[in-house]
């Protein structure tokens, strides 16, 4: 069963336009949704759920239409996004006693044993709380109601590299049981690298890449050379060509990998960082 449907998804802005998203994903799986700021990741998260009205497309989620069912969704999706920062004078149990209601399968028990893996103090006010914090209790709120699907912006954003990792692994044990499936924002590419089975691609409103993520890595290769090895011709092919004092760095699709070495340049297996770079140079 998709978890995820979307079809031809548009918004519309002055500035900017979310132009004919499609995304699809699979019960069991983590899809890291990248680009950078500004490019409709956050939009895109958004409009899935109706807090914003899309101007086009079809929004299922966990089998049923945001347009008709959307309140049964919100009880099926957790979701977390940045810049909520709920009732600062209150104490985060209150917020907790008053968010559940909300929810038809909170589950009091999952909240405590999240509670207490990111040490949250429950007297705690929502203002005393770290960057870092108030994002792990965003998301025990969204862990906490028998949720089978997440939808996450910038999760990790604010949280040290241990916190990270036991969130990376949190992940992954949610998905296990080949049930739930996260998508999920990030500019940490290194924490896609652990978890991630999708990689999808937002630039500029569409969408120019959605792949499994090996699949989707192998599709290049890193190049580095001197600068008088470079040609029109082989320039062309150069996608974010940098070059520097000592040479050039680059990226080049895997189809060119014999032009490369042919030129001699030295060839690699990029990072997902790598290929976020260098095609946001071009």
């Amino acid at each position: 069963m998709n978890l995820i449907e979307v079809k031809g998804l548009c918004k519309n802005f002055p500035a900017f336009q979310l132009q004919n998203v499609d995304l699809t994903l699979e019960e069991g799986y983590i899809m890291g949704f990248i680009g950078r700021n500004g490019a409709g990741k956050s939009t895109t998260l958004k409009t899935m759920l109706n807090l914003m009205n899309k101007d086009g497309g079809t929004v299922n989620l966990c089998g049923l239409s945001v347009d008709t069912d959307e309140l049964t969704i919100k009880n099926k999706v957790g979701y977390v996004f940045g810049g909520v920062d709920f009732y600062p004078e209150n104490k985060i149990k209150k917020i907790t006693d008053v968010t559940k209601i909300f929810y038809d399968e909170w589950d009091d028990n999952r909240y405590k044993e999240l509670c207490d893996r990111f040490e949250l103090d429950q007297n705690k006010k929502f203002k005393q709380l770290s960057a870092g914090m108030k994002v792990k209790y965003s998301l025990a709120i969204a862990m906490s109601h028998n949720a089978n699907l997440l939808l996450l912006d910038e999760p990790t954003t604010g949280l040290d590299p241990a916190a990270r990792d036991d969130l990376i692994c949190m992940f992954q044990e949610f998905i296990e049981d080949g049930k739930h499936s996260i998508l999920f924002s990030t500019h940490i590419t290194s924490d896609l690298e652990k978890c991630a089975d999708y990689i999808t691609y937002i630039k500029k409103g569409k969408i120019v890449a959605s792949n499994d993520k090996e699949a989707f890595k192998a599709g290049y290769i890193t190049v580095t050379g001197k600068k008088e090895q470079l040609t029109p011709e082989n320039e062309s092919k150069i996608i974010g060509l940098h070059k520097h004092q000592l040479g050039f760095e680059g990226l080049m699709l895997i189809d060119d990998k014999s032009l490369a070495e042919s030129c001699g340049f030295e060839c690699g297996v990029p990072t997902l960082e790598d290929i976020m770079v260098h095609v946001e140079r071009r």
